[in-house]
């Protein structure tokens, strides 16, 4: 019986975050999403002033933690990015953060070898395969057919980049590097992922 409570709650921590633990290219988007962006609520600027991100909204501390480098990065600082919420813990406490309503953070790792799984990207402890490296990117809006996002970017320093979304759509994500592609359907809905961790470049 305890080897199945074991399993499961392993289950669940591959399910919603990443589990394993030099600022690069501004995540695409990020700009807008600045605009639009809900202050961060009074409650939670104890805990963020403790990090540097004091005064920072909920984007702005999004975008600064996924591009940290690797030895800078909070090791007792949770912070899961959701649909519509950054939940961000520490010491205890935990707080969640709104994002702007109509903007989705799409956190992407490609891969050619090695992946893991995840659900809810996790700025402190997702490490995908390809650090420091750049990647051709293409999001089309498969309604509309509009071109949301086209252009070169390189991978943080963990691995992923990312890219802030129309909310409620649909669409396709194509990403190339060194000769290797992968194209997959991606949402940005309610229950939509927010770590993208399935792009096998071949």
């Amino acid at each position: 019986m305890k080897r199945l409570v074991l399993v499961a709650a392993v289950s669940v921590l591959l399910v919603t975050g990443c589990s394993s633990g030099g600022d690069n290219t501004a995540a695409a988007g990020a700009d807008t999403a600045s605009s639009a962006a809900p202050s961060v609520s009074a409650g939670a600027e104890p805990l963020l002033a403790r990090y540097g991100l004091a005064g920072k909204s909920t984007v702005e501390v999004i975008d600064r933690l996924d591009r940290l480098g690797l030895q800078d990065r909070p090791a007792d600082l949770k912070a899961s990015v959701r649909a519509s919420e950054l939940v961000v813990s520490a010491g205890g406490q935990e707080h969640s953060l709104a994002l702007p309503d109509d903007r989705f953070y799409l956190s992407v790792a490609p891969y050619v070898q090695r992946t893991h799984e995840c659900f809810y990207h996790s700025l402190t402890t997702c490490k995908g395969e390809l650090v420091n490296t750049e990647v051709q990117v293409r999001v089309v809006d498969d309604a509309s057919g509009k071109v949301l996002v086209d252009e070169a970017v390189t991978t943080f320093a963990n691995g992923f980049v990312g890219f802030w979304l129309p909310r409620g759509m649909t669409g396709t994500l194509r990403i190339a590097s060194g000769g290797k592609a992968a194209e997959t359907k991606i949402s940005t809905g309610p229950d939509a992922p927010t770590c993208l961790t399935t792009l096998q470049m071949t």
